[in-house]
């Protein structure tokens, strides 16, 4: 069953004896937090290891047995799954026909509209799948006053404005960059677009998210500086990883409806949420560059990086960026043909 936007609040404070939900979208920020939240109200804290276990993307096939484990400590399990698709459907159907109370939290940035994960989780009984796109408009502007006010904090409109064409896109990175100005301005202070701009000026420069166009436009020196700059305002590893993945998973789905014979132009233009307008560039002339397969290789290359922070032990920061210079630099070779 898919979930109607008004219920979503009420169903993460009580799943109630749902089996299986379904956190799919384009805020990958919003699908972690909610994926978090199902976590902590079904077995007390997401980090419980004897109630809560993370299944990687390559050990789908064990997603029934572990549906149907019993906690040694008593309660019920939480099964969490990240970046799933539709090479997954076989072993969900099979635990949702299986044993065992267990919740199957599974997180899909990126699923595709005709996904058959989708499909299958909609028409399964005790399933929900629950969308997760950025804020944007009223309830954007609703979130940036909630985080301030939950800190104490007060926001003059015109700051209110400037920050609603800053943030957005992404839920985590939107909190963060809430709560830092928060700690700016101190408790009992009011926001104004001085320090709006004081402190979350950066957000307009290079960044992240530079990177991660610049990458995959083939600008690999701009991809380099942006990067240093994110790392250095302490952007983790696994972040600028899994950023990575849904920006590919983006384009994808932009190279999808180019291949239908959509323009780049409409492409771009219908994106949601829209992208900035300086940043259109960049992620046209990626999507001339990238074939289909190209992108497929992107995304397993920063799909791998994420499993080698966790994994190898290596130095995380070097990590991420050798998955972005390798993107960068295959870019940059096919802008050269």
């Amino acid at each position: 069953m898919k979930l109607e936007p008004r219920r979503i609040e009420a169903f993460l404070r009580d799943p109630g004896g749902t089996r299986a939900v379904l956190l799919y979208g384009d805020d990958v920020g919003l699908i972690r937090e909610r994926a978090v939240r199902l976590t902590r109200m079904v077995a007390g804290a997401p980090d419980d290891p004897f109630r809560v276990v993370e299944v990687e993307r390559d050990g789908i096939g064990e997603i029934p047995a572990e549906m149907a484990a019993l906690s040694l400590s008593g309660g019920r399990r939480v099964v969490r799954v990240r970046d799933v698709g539709d090479a997954a459907v076989g072993a969900v159907q099979a635990a949702l026909a299986g044993p065992g109370e267990a919740l199957l939290v599974l997180e899909a940035p990126g699923l595709p509209k005709r996904s058959k994960l989708r499909d299958m989780i909609d028409k399964a009984a005790g399933a929900v799948s629950i969308g997760c796109y950025p804020a944007e408009g009223q309830a954007l502007e609703q979130t940036i006053r909630s985080v301030l006010s939950e800190r104490g904090v007060g926001v003059d409109e015109d700051a209110l404005a400037w920050l609603s064409g800053q943030l957005g896109a992404d839920r985590a990175v939107t909190v963060s960059e809430l709560e830092k100005l928060a700690l700016f301005v101190g408790a009992g202070g009011r926001v104004d677009i001085a320090a709006a701009r004081e402190c979350v000026g950066d957000l307009a420069g290079l960044s992240l998210e530079d990177a991660l166009f610049a990458a995959t436009a083939g600008e690999a020196a701009a991809a380099d500086r942006a990067l240093e700059l994110a790392l250095a305002e302490g952007a983790a590893a696994v972040q600028v990883v899994r950023a990575g993945l849904g920006h590919v998973q983006r384009l994808q789905r932009a190279r999808a409806a180019v291949a239908d014979g959509v323009s780049i132009g409409d492409v771009v233009r219908a994106l949601r949420p829209p992208l900035f307008f300086r940043r259109q560039p960049a992620f046209m002339q990626a999507l001339r560059l990238w074939t289909p397969a190209a992108l497929e290789w992107a995304a397993n290359r920063f799909w791998e990086a994420e499993r080698a922070c966790k994994r190898t032990g290596l130095p995380g920061e070097t990590i991420a960026r050798n998955a972005v210079s390798g993107v960068a630099q295959r870019a940059a070779a096919m802008r050269r043909r």
